[in-house]
């Protein structure tokens, strides 16, 4: 009688049986933009003594992923092509922040999610939740996973109107969804602007959210919205408090927020209790305290990411001025919480236990020469003025007239300079590179209220530089160390515009030796038109470009009609992708330099937008950036 005999088959070996059951891929039929390939798949299974035949979608361009389609009856499958690349538009959006807009738009889907033998396996069947629906969620081109939330058979979500043009209106609203996409309704109502970061409490009774009250304008004050989901009743609950949260959680018990919000060039986290819900819904309800102001729980540097944790805790990231971003809990909140609620607002209160968890860029920075920020304050065209000083290593308090100088004049124009961390413009960079940086914080900046944020409308080339130039002059006052006839200055975006205003008005008297702008405004009525948020140059200039007064202010206050008197040499930088300013702007401020004879230097990035988010590209930006300063400023008298 013959040996017995057995096929070898074990998990480290390739056995027959294993050959014959793996996918048996086709070739890619690549479509005509080369982004997707279809791949047919068969696979035979020894369960069923089926082959089974599937369709791959596959993603050219993002890394490997695959989306998988069953084909039951088998089929040849093939891209129908239109032969041509053109994209044809209706409606805005055209193009947003860096990316042409398709017909395709975001969804929410629901998967059931079993656990087998200690595994989680999601099941086979997937739910659109707006499906038939107009609504696209996250919210682009920023929208993440803040813009929902979940309870245990609930989502929570904002999303455009679909009723209204995207590129004019910032209206977004907030909707409520069962995780099998039924019983959808609205939670929004009347005249608002944009909704943002809507959460559920842990107990699904109630959601918050953030909301702008006006329609248009993206830099409008943060409001707390609660609605309460047995009562039917949503209520604002910092209605009085002049500062903008943009994050926020509900404690464990669902009695208490926790937030981040902006203050003083700082963003700290906040306590506020929850108020007991009124009879109907109210944007102004009645409250005394503690429920009327939240109170600050951090002091110093950025927090960011704020989520609650068990056990009275919550987890947050904190960058500064010399470090990025930390993982800090701050913990014993039930303490703090009891005295939120006993204690008189005059009186101090318990604020927790702070615990840095990482030190991430400690080893690798140690050694460095980092400033931390000195803060000044000086009278500005309304108000007081805040700013910022670092100073380069070696700088002495006995030096003269020693140190080159520079401006950085932020974006936004709504923001602000902040004691927090940055890639893109990271201050101790400026100073270690042998910098005395003055970063000023003028009419249009953030955290210091709402007045001073609205301040800038309609007055772009005011107040702003009312400021800027009483903050120089405080400067170069006070400090002696610097040297005046080496300065420069530096800006992108609305600071970029900044350099170009700056350029066209010597009066002002900065005396400034070279300039650079990254993709800042040339011509402000134009970019009423160019510009891919419509909405944003009608709220800033009080109407549409073509309108009598946004027209005359807007023209008021282009470099574009001042370009007659500029003589100072620049610097312009500007990102192909960069459909917020495109990058003509910086085209025709290199052109009327040039042809002004006066010194000038272009750099392009075809693959950037409105930042520059390579490494690669960010390198090269900062050795032009510095080699243009150097070759004016770069030497002692």
């Amino acid at each position: 009688m013959p040996p017995s005999f057995t096929l070898k088959a074990s998990p480290d070996v390739l056995s027959p049986k294993d050959m014959l059951s793996l996918p048996r891929p086709g070739d890619p039929l690549p479509n005509a933009a080369g982004d997707l390939a279809l791949v047919p798949i068969s696979q035979y299974s020894f369960d069923d003594r089926k082959t089974h035949k599937s369709l791959a979608v596959v993603p050219l361009e993002s890394g490997y992923q695959k989306y998988t389609f069953p084909l039951p009856r088998g089929g040849d499958a093939f891209w129908i092509d239109s032969r041509n690349t053109a994209l044809v538009y209706d409606q805005t959006f055209e193009r947003q922040w860096d990316t042409w807009v398709g017909p395709k738009h975001k969804s929410l889907f629901t998967v059931k999610l079993q656990k087998d033998h200690g595994n989680y396996i999601l099941g086979n069947s997937f739910t659109n939740v707006l499906k038939h629906t107009e609504l696209s969620t996250p919210v682009e081109p920023f929208g993440g996973k803040d813009d929902f939330d979940i309870s245990d058979s609930q989502i929570v979500f904002t999303a455009k109107d679909p009723k209204l043009p995207k590129a004019i209106h910032t209206k977004q609203d907030i909707y409520l969804v069962s995780f099998v996409g039924s019983d959808l309704r609205e939670l929004t109502s009347g005249v608002h602007g944009a909704t943002h970061a809507p959460i559920f409490n842990r107990q699904g009774t109630k959601v918050a959210w953030l909301q702008l009250d006006e329609d248009g304008h993206e830099s409008d004050r943060h409001k707390v919205v609660i609605h309460d989901l047995a009562k039917g009743v949503s209520f604002t609950v910092t209605q009085e408090w002049d500062r903008s949260p943009n994050a926020l959680v509900f404690s464990e018990d669902g009695d208490f927020l926790y937030l981040t919000a902006e203050d003083t060039a700082r963003v700290k986290v906040f306590v506020l209790p929850v108020p007991p819900t009124p009879n109907k819904n109210t944007t102004h309800p009645k409250l005394s305290d503690p429920y009327k102001t939240p109170i600050a729980l951090t002091s110093s540097h950025a927090a960011s990411g704020i989520q609650i944790l068990p056990n009275g805790r919550i987890s947050f990231a904190v960058s500064s001025l010399t470090s990025p971003k930390d993982v800090f809990i701050l913990g014993n909140l039930r303490r703090v919480e009891a005295d939120v609620i006993s204690v008189t607002p005059e009186a101090d209160i318990y604020r927790g236990e702070l615990t840095q968890i990482t030190k991430f860029s400690a080893n690798s920075l140690q050694g460095k020469a980092l400033h931390p920020g000195e803060e000044f304050w000086f009278e500005g065209a309304t108000q007081q003025i805040h700013g910022w000083t670092l100073t380069p290593p070696g700088y002495q308090t006995t030096d003269v007239k020693r140190w080159p100088i520079v401006l950085l004049i932020h974006g936004g124009p709504e923001s602000c300079w902040q004691d927090s961390w940055s890639t893109r413009w990271n201050p101790n960079v400026f100073a270690n590179q042998g910098y005395f940086v003055v970063m000023i914080n003028p009419t249009g900046s953030t955290s210091f209220g709402q007045n001073l944020t609205e301040g800038i409308k309609e007055d772009w080339g005011g107040k702003p530089f009312i400021d800027l130039r009483n903050g120089w002059k405080y400067i170069l006052g006070r400090y002696p160390q610097v040297d005046p006839e080496r300065a420069v200055a530096a800006g992108a975006s609305w600071g970029g515009y900044a350099i170009n205003w700056i350029q066209g008005n010597p009066e002002y008297g900065f005396n400034f030796k070279a300039l650079f702008c990254h993709d800042g405004v040339f011509d402000t009525t134009y970019n009423g038109y160019a510009t891919d948020e419509l909405f944003f140059f009608n709220h800033e200039w009080g109407g549409r470009p073509w309108e009598p007064k946004s027209f005359e202010l807007s023209r008021k206050y282009s470099p574009a009609y001042t370009v007659s008197k500029w003589s100072t040499p620049q610097l312009i930088v500007h990102g192909s992708k960069d459909y917020r300013l495109p990058e003509t702007d910086g085209i025709a401020v290199f052109h009327a330099l040039q042809q002004l004879g006066v010194p000038s230097r272009l750099v392009i990035f075809p693959d950037e937008n409105h930042w520059v988010l390579n490494a690669g590209n960010s390198l090269k930006w900062h050795y032009e950036v510095f080699r243009w300063f150097d070759e004016y400023v770069g030497k002692t008298g």
